[in-house]
């Protein structure tokens, strides 16, 4: 981000930039490590269990806790428990009271989350077929028995969160990056060793041993710094009702969305065949640039915004949220034309193999393709929800939610009826989300005063100028190609898309270097500051 004239960097940041960009840089790296196992995953799933049958089963089961997830672990109470968390280590250094508050933290997730696993257990049948309604008895009985199961890794993960938490507060960030990974590494592992024996109930194995084995990744970091696993359930603790305070509206806000998504899997499963998978598989592609960039930048940039609002430096915060806005742009456009371009030639490299076919892959790229225009929509919504978190603002992020979530619903419940079909779930929630961060800009642009205009609009001029020989050269590699790709996967097509890929991420970092994109020379000017 280059100042323009009459425009300059908040004075003293320069290093504190460079170093934001180079920490995000390798948190990407780390998350990409992840997303990569998170193909190996899915690719190992659709080749034992096809794009359909035990498939959708498990798709539509492993959703509700991971939904959960999102609003009792690392998303809404995360997003109020990290400002509140700086703020106590800024009041005090020593740590006594963050640790005080970490304790409660952990006393309030067993509160809730110990009776709401035994009712998973006990009621797992009425429940599947409310939230999941399969027609067939045998899909039903599968999909109960596998609720039982799987619901215990949400305890898990949702302690796993609160070290993450600390541990980023504290700006660490790369150890709990690498929780994920193990995370895709036992899944893999038990699925590929107990799936004779166990069928589909082996990648609930790994998915119980893979959030146990997150929480053990992090604990010795998380108990160097003096805190500990002892929960303490005296909730009368000013920090902890102001958490709490902030809590409530965070998780009404991550509520509507995980009852969007819930309602997108329940209008998929009346659809024909496949289309859960479709969806699951296609969110697994997509998720890979948000997962890798926009998530790393919210995990680098979320904590030092919560510092900037509890100190009131309002030119501070102005700066990264211009700063953010421009990371996204640079890494998430690219992506999105990516996916438009060359979805179906990866997905055909990752999945389609054995039980997964060519229907399936191309039913799946469509999906992909469709959410792909809200990419950037989503990313940037999820970032600006985050600064207003970081103020301690609830309610514009909470009503921006709802609207998003009533026109994705309402345009997923006349698009599926369209020749779009499940295709019309995707382009519903890529509306959706690109006016919520609309929304949200205009709100931010409020409470900033102003934006860095002409420095957003610098790096929007310089990143249509790169784009250009990166469209082509993807237009041309696709031209050139046409013919390999419904074969389906095999070394010599995944050696030719890696191939395509990196000659692709070439001529656009060099675009970027050549037009002067900011955000990589900040990248590179800290690796050479540190050599």
């Amino acid at each position: 981000m280059k100042p323009a004239e009459g425009e300059s960097r908040p004075e003293g940041r320069t290093a504190e930039v460079r170093r934001s960009a180079l920490v995000t840089a390798l948190l990407m790296g780390s998350t990409a490590t992840s997303r990569v196992l998170g193909y190996v995953k899915i690719a190992l799933i659709g080749a034992l269990f096809g794009a359909s049958g035990a498939a959708d089963v498990w798709n539509a089961v492993f959703t509700v806790p991971n939904n959960l997830r999102k609003l009792l672990a690392e998303g809404a109470l995360s997003s109020a428990f990290i400002p509140t968390l700086s703020a106590s280590l800024l009041e005090d250094p020593g740590g006594a009271l963050a640790r005080q508050l970490t304790r409660r933290i952990l006393g309030l997730q067993l509160v809730i989350l110990l009776p709401l696993t035994a009712a998973a257990g006990l009621f797992a049948a009425p429940l599947t077929r409310v939230l999941m309604p399969f027609s067939d008895p045998a899909k039903a009985a599968l999909a109960a028995s596998l609720f039982r199961w799987v619901f215990g890794y949400l305890l898990l993960i949702s302690i796993a969160a609160v070290l993450m938490a600390v541990l980023n507060a504290h700006s660490l960030f790369l150890l709990p990056s690498l929780a994920p990974i193990l995370f895709s590494v036992c899944v893999i592992a038990a699925t590929v060793l107990f799936y004779r024996q166990l069928g589909v109930f082996s990648m609930a194995v790994g998915v119980l041993t893979g959030g146990l084995t997150q929480v053990v990744c992090q604990l010795p970091a998380f108990l160097r710094r003096g805190y500990d696993l002892r929960p303490d359930f005296r909730f009368r603790f000013p920090q902890f009702l102001r958490i709490l305070k902030a809590w409530l509206p965070v998780l009404a806000s991550a509520s509507v969305f995980a009852l969007t998504e819930q309602v997108a899997v329940l209008l998929a499963s009346g659809l024909a065949d496949g289309s859960i998978s479709a969806l699951s598989y296609a969110l697994v592609f997509f998720q890979l640039p948000f997962g890798i960039f926009s998530v790393s930048i919210v995990t680098v940039l979320f904590p030092r915004m919560s510092r900037q609002a509890a100190a009131g430096d309002l030119p501070g915060l102005r700066f990264s949220v211009s700063y953010g806005l421009e990371f996204l742009l640079v890494l998430l456009v690219p992506a999105t034309l990516l996916f438009l371009f060359m979805g179906r030639e990866i997905i055909a490299v990752a999945l389609q193999r054995r039980a997964f076919g060519l229907r399936g892959t191309i039913w799946t790229a469509e999906v992909l393709s469709a959410y792909s225009y809200g990419l950037f929509g989503l990313g940037a919504f999820t970032f600006l929800q985050r600064f207003f978190y970081a103020r301690h603002d609830f309610r514009t992020p909470l009503f921006a939610a709802l609207l998003v979530s009533a026109v994705d619903v309402l345009l997923s419940l006349w698009l599926r009826r369209t020749a779009l079909q499940v295709r019309g779930l995707a382009v519903a929630n890529s509306v959706a989300f690109t006016i919520g961060f609309l929304i949200l800009l205009a709100a931010a642009r409020r409470v900033l005063g102003r934006m860095e205009g002409r420095a957003i609009l610098r790096t929007c001029w310089r990143l249509a100028i790169s784009l250009v020989p990166f469209t082509a050269f993807l237009l041309g590699f696709r031209f050139v190609t046409r013919a390999v790709w419904q074969a389906g996967s095999s070394w010599g097509s995944l050696a030719l898309l890696l191939g395509g890929a990196g000659a692709s991420a070439a001529i656009l970092l060099g675009m970027y270097w050549i037009t002067g994109v900011e955000v990589l020379r900040d990248v590179i000017r800290r690796r050479s500051e540190k050599k």
